[in-house]
């Protein structure tokens, strides 16, 4: 059985990865997994309640600072106390180095000072070494021990832990600022649900709804619950779901998805599902899943990490050893081997790297870009091609006029207002086009009636009109006007290429990717969106399966392509893409779920986002790794021979550790949209 609980107060992902590693051992659980995003723990067992109070009592005693409960974290509350702690540590610190006071004043003074400073790592380190595992947090807690009780290196200790702790906070820092800029996405989905309770309409959350209930959508809702029709006729526009911005009839007996909203009418209908497994919900669930999957860099460091501090002590010892037979010397050998030890510490390592990608995804989110994992995060970070499909990704289900046909004695302009006249309080979006292109002041008409999924009926000066469609082989964007039962003239409507379209086309060529359009519709409707935002390789008049061969055949050319697509038939070639964008709006619920990225407001610039905040990210990881290692070798090498004190050792583990955060902090702040960051991209 799957369970789900909160988990507040953990901020480190190196912290949380080793709980979740530990919490897997525990007998009865199995696939545990810390979401650290959204503060939730998630497992399986048989017995629940019973894994749970396991998870609970080893929670409590490896990171006593977490909690596993229903209630918000008060995680400024947290960060207060310890900023708190910190500045009185530092405040005896720098006292008892600068004040004359007797040596148990000093010792005593000491001792509270670096206990302020650093007592959950010391605490964590002994619980974490009673249960076999050794960590940087034993580092820490040897490094500040050894530095006290070696004459003239207790300013060193001090440094090791403060600069430590202050890492600790900035990280703390980045993670909720992260999580913030995620959750601020969340909070889309309709706000209330109108259930039927006898004869009368109650408003209740919609997560409050049972399978099985009755609920009442009016004119201009949104449909907040699957189910099916079980009263009521109306025309429900499905762009949400399945990116066609054409509505569709919905009557009695059959399905209806959440996310539609009903355009004329009104509907009952008897939910079939909950609300939490409604087709809306689903985007939900992408905004809180972001921090899952890891990237192929961030796992290397994750899994060398867990052997590289058991390694380094075996190393430090080794170097105590040789330095004691070489020189004589058990004080120098032990300095030695002790500041070997703190520059070892694999801190800017195992923080840096997931906290950098971390930041890349808070910050992805803030731009309305939800990537699901650091590795498609990376992966986005190296396409060479981005494919699109067309309808509701470059064009944007907003119809313009494009001809008007009319019967003999009729002028075009008379059936544009005839149409007009009939579609001036309709919803639906061919209704607007026709309004909004008539710019002659509309009259009022009488004895409206509309008619679900066909049109609407009136009289107008005593004559009788009809604007809809009677036809079913015309096509979908024709609108029909009717006088007195006979034809007398029709409207074509095509739909408009998205402003954004052209310039993420023309940004994608800046910064090095190739554009190709994928459509199912024929070449000529193609060639021409392909035209308009500047599109030279088409490829018209493809299914589905057709498109999923083309990505394929791109992957085994060793190209790394994406695809951007809106409907449930672009779901098995958005799977097959190294990176599927999917919209997250008029995106379909398949659509969204076989995705990498979600594009939270269908802004095709977004993916230009998503590649900039990726590379950028990718490389401060880079820059991290590289700063750490080549530091880290230079003061282990200076600090093996001698040519390095204890505070050259400190500066180049903690020091390096502090850089390093800060560092991955720049990932969270950069600015996609900046032109300095434009020129930079198109000299790459």
């Amino acid at each position: 059985m799957k369970t789900k609980v909160k988990i507040v107060g953990l901020d480190c992902p190196n912290c949380a990865r080793n709980l979740q590693n530990e919490i897997n051992k525990i007998d009865g659980v199995e696939n545990a997994s810390i979401e650290l995003v959204k503060n939730s723990l998630v497992f399986e067992s048989e017995q629940p309640q019973v894994a749970l109070e396991k998870i609970k009592a080893l929670t409590k005693e490896l990171e006593p600072q977490a909690k596993i409960t229903e209630k918000a974290s008060n995680s400024r509350k947290n960060l207060i106390v310890d900023v708190c702690t910190l500045t009185i540590g530092i405040a005896l610190g720098v006292l008892i180095f600068f004040c004359p006071m007797p040596l148990w004043a000093f010792w005593t003074i000491y001792v509270a000072s670096a206990l302020l400073l650093g007592y959950k790592t010391y605490w964590k380190a002994l619980k974490l070494l009673c249960k076999g595992i050794i960590n940087e947090n034993l580092l820490i807690t040897i490094s500040v021990v050894g530095a006290s009780i070696v004459s003239l290196e207790h300013l060193e200790g001090l440094m090791v832990i403060a600069l430590y702790s202050i890492g600790k906070i900035f990280e703390g820092l980045a993670v909720d600022k992260s999580r913030k800029s995620i959750e601020a996405l969340a909070r889309t989905q309709p706000e209330y649900s109108n259930l039927l309770v006898g004869k009368k309409e109650k408003r209740v959350s919609p997560s409050e709804v049972q399978i099985g209930s009755i609920i009442v959508v009016h004119a201009g809702e949104k449909v907040p619950i699957d189910g099916i029709v079980v009263k009521g006729q109306s025309l429900v526009n499905n762009q949400s779901l399945t990116g066609e911005s054409v509505p569709v009839s919905r009557c009695v007996g059959e399905e209806i998805l959440s996310g539609g909203i009903v355009l004329d009418g009104t509907l009952e209908i008897q939910t079939t599902h909950l609300f939490k497994d409604s087709a809306i919900s689903k985007i939900m669930d992408l905004v809180e899943n972001a921090s899952e999957n890891k990237s192929k860099t961030e796992t290397f460091i994750s899994k060398i990490t867990r052997w590289y501090t058991l390694g380094v002590v075996v190393c430090a010892v080794l170097v105590w050893g040789i330095v004691w037979a070489c020189l004589g010397d058990l004080s120098e050998a032990f300095r030695r081997g002790l500041g070997f030890l703190v520059v070892s510490c694999p801190c800017a390592f195992a923080i840096s790297v997931p906290l950098a990608y971390f930041s890349g995804l808070g910050n992805a989110s803030k731009n309305g870009v939800l990537i699901k994992g650091s590795n498609f995060l990376d992966a986005c970070s190296n396409l060479k091609m981005v494919a699109f499909d067309k309808t509701g990704t470059l064009t944007t289900g907003d119809f313009q006029i494009e001809k008007i046909e009319a019967e003999k004695d009729f002028s075009a302009e008379q059936i544009l207002y005839y149409a007009a006249l009939g579609e001036q309080n309709s919803l639906h979006p061919l209704a607007k086009a026709i309004v909004n292109a008539c710019k002659k002041k509309l009259k009022k008409v009488e004895k409206v009636r509309e008619i679900a999924g066909k049109g609407v009926e009136f009289e107008f000066e005593n004559e009788k009109y009809f604007v809809g469609r009677k036809n079913k082989n015309l096509k979908s964007t024709c609108v029909e006007v009717y006088k007195n039962n006979s034809l007398i003239g029709k409207i074509e409507l095509c739909d408009t290429v998205k402003p954004e379209s052209v310039a993420a086309c023309k940004q994608l060529g800046e910064i090095g990717v190739r554009c190709a359009l994928l459509s199912g519709d024929n070449f000529e409707s193609a060639s021409v969106v392909a035209n308009a935002v500047g599109i030279e390789d088409v490829h018209a008049e493809l299914l589905p399966e057709q498109k999923f061969e083309f990505l394929q055949n791109c992957k085994n050319a060793k190209e790394r392509v994406g695809y951007v697509g809106d409907g449930i038939n672009d779901a098995p070639s958005l799977a097959v893409a190294d990176v599927g964008f999917s919209m997250g709006i008029n995106g379909a619920p398949a659509s969204i779920e076989a995705s990498d990225i979600v594009i939270v407001d269908d802004n095709p610039q977004k993916i230009v986002t998503a590649i900039k905040v990726s590379r950028y990210t990718r490389k401060i990881v880079w820059e991290n790794i590289a700063l750490s290692a080549v530091i880290k070798i230079s003061a282990l090498a200076l600090v093996g021979v001698g040519l390095a004190s204890m505070f050259v050792a400190v500066l180049a583990d903690v020091g390096v550790t502090l850089l390093a955060v800060l560092n991955s902090l720049r990932a969270l702040y950069f600015n996609p949209n900046k032109k300095k960051n434009m020129k930079k991209e198109n000299k790459k």
